[in-house]
């Protein structure tokens, strides 16, 4: 049950969600705080997504607390457990003496709480595309890692670089991604759909397509029946990390949109799962997400080609 509210919170962190949209709609801007001068040497983070940028920077033995949720890559479970994503535990944070903490733009009651407590933060904004990547600099820049993380997005904008030359003049299909729903009843009942300027409608444009909700203001719209009948996207993703499967497979998720035979993903037999842990954390990873949805979009590239 945590995983999946942690899955509905992350998503949140970077566009908003059916569970905390309020939360956001209220959650204010935080510029990150001038940093001290000297190299931040114990780091706790308070998300995920900031966890995997710092481990992938190489500064996991300056990590010395992250969120119970935090289990990539593993070295990570092996830190010192301080709370929750929306709920950190300071005592924790406190006792572990840090002179960072890393946090993502809509821990503003947490970043507050922090700064009263004397401990410096870094704020991360993990809620579109650019930001992300902005996001790997200002910790490499920030940790003394500026090196290792010009070097890391080189490769992340090389390997967008090929994608986007081998989809050169492809028609975008209209694409539906589903970051949440009720599994397992053999029907479709309230899907939470990706909406516009968020992460998820990054992903959608840059993978070739064209996103099927159009509606500007809801970033998470909760949509059913005629609603998804007048969208009729050409393809359906169905995001379910691996802990949110609650024992079905990803056949068994698929079969239930035939509840719905007249969309036209469901004639063209183009609805799919993509269950990876990567698949709702907005880190480095985000490449893999990215290049996995681009290549259920346009099966007619060789994507293999050198």
């Amino acid at each position: 049950m945590q995983k999946r509210v942690l899955f509905v919170a992350i998503v949140c962190a970077f566009g908003g969600s059916y569970l905390a949209k309020l939360l956001l709609l209220n959650a204010t801007q935080i510029a990150p705080p001038a940093l001290p001068v000297a190299t931040p040497a114990r780091i706790v983070s308070l998300a995920p997504s900031a966890t995997e940028v710092l481990f992938d920077l190489g500064l996991g033995d300056r990590v010395v607390g992250v969120t119970r949720f935090c289990d990539y890559p593993p070295e990570a479970k092996q830190k010192t457990d301080i709370g929750g994503f929306l709920d950190p535990d300071y005592e924790a944070i406190l006792a572990l003496k840090p002179d960072l903490a890393v946090v993502l733009s809509i821990h503003d009651v947490a970043a507050k709480r922090l700064g009263e407590l004397g401990i410096r933060t870094l704020v991360l904004e993990h809620r579109t595309f650019d930001g992300v990547l902005e996001s790997i600099q200002l910790v490499g820049d920030s940790c003394g890692a500026g090196p290792k993380a010009a070097e890391a997005l080189g490769t992340i904008r090389h390997r967008l670089a090929v994608m986007q030359i081998r989809m050169q003049d492809v028609k975008r299909p209209r694409v539906l991604i589903s970051s949440g729903r009720s599994y397992g009843t053999g029907s479709i009942g309230e899907v939470y759909v990706a909406g516009r300027n968020e992460w998820y409608d990054d992903i959608i444009q840059r993978a070739g397509g064209v996103n099927a909700y159009q509606d500007e203001g809801v970033q998470f719209p909760n949509v059913a029946g005629e609603g998804l009948l007048r969208l009729d996207p050409e393809v359906i993703i169905e995001l379910v990390p691996p802990e949110s499967m609650k024992g079905s497979t990803p056949e068994a998720i698929i079969a239930e949109w035939n509840a719905l035979p007249t969309l036209k993903a469901v004639q063209n037999k183009r609805v799919f799962v993509l269950s990876n842990d990567y698949v709702s954390i907005p880190g480095p990873r985000f490449i893999d997400t990215l290049e996995d949805v681009a290549r259920i979009l346009h099966p007619e590239i060789d994507w293999n080609a050198p």
